[in-house]
């Protein structure tokens, strides 16, 4: 199981925020400090712009830069990537995998930018709909119907349950994954049984936050 570490920042600040809830948000500092501290032992991160994903375009690159330049870690970026312009200029920083999710939507778009660029597509959902700018619209997407859609242009998603975000009330109710695929859960992992769960039903990744924030699991231990 590949662990990644999630730094989410807004407004330069790395925070988590509750079920994706601006008015529910903690700071937890510098989040090049923090990056390089978890680059000791993990050489993964996930990194969210949350301005980005709140404002349609990512605010928070330089910060993204001086992580890449100063660890040596495998860099997946999301948060507001919906031109192909921004998503040119995250590669060009040394990103390793940029990832989207309302531009997922623009299967015109999707096709477009598939030619020059991989992609990692984040389906985050709540009561089994896709949610989309900053978890603020629902579409009319099923998990299953997602996957019909997406798997044309790309293997390497991101399956997030927006209802346990951030609130480390453990995992239930995921969808069994299809091993051919390589998915990535994130959403209220809060135990290492959580992850032999995600483990057993097909995802090979896991995305964790406020655990590690809140010193509910160690990533010296888990790594």
């Amino acid at each position: 199981m590949k662990i990644y570490p999630a730094i989410d920042i807004y407004n330069g600040k790395c925070v988590r925020l509750y079920k994706g809830d601006l008015n529910q948000i903690t700071e937890y500092g510098d989040p090049l400090k923090i990056a390089l501290e978890y680059s000791k032992y993990s050489e993964k991160l996930h990194i969210i712009d949350l301005n980005g994903a709140f404002e349609g375009i990512p605010k928070n690159l330089d910060i993204v830069k001086k992580i890449k330049s100063n660890s040596n870690c495998e860099i997946q970026v999301g948060g507001g990537f919906r031109t192909k312009n921004i998503i040119k200029k995250a590669y060009s920083l040394g990103i390793d995998n940029v990832i989207i999710s309302s531009a997922a939507l623009e299967e015109s778009f999707l096709n477009e930018i598939v030619k020059d660029f991989k992609v990692t597509i984040s389906l985050d959902f709540k009561d089994n709909k896709m949610f989309i700018k900053g978890w603020k619209e629902k579409s009319n997407l099923t998990f299953e119907n997602a996957l019909n859609i997406f798997s044309k242009y790309t293997r390497r998603f991101i399956y997030t349950e927006i209802s346990k975000d951030g609130t480390l009330d453990g995992i239930e109710n995921i969808p069994k994954i299809n091993s051919d695929f390589d998915f990535i859960y994130a959403g209220g992992i809060s135990s290492k049984e959580d992850i032999e769960k995600l483990k057993i039903t097909g995802f090979n990744g896991v995305i964790i936050g406020k655990a590690i924030y809140e010193n509910k699991l160690s990533l010296k231990e888990l790594i």
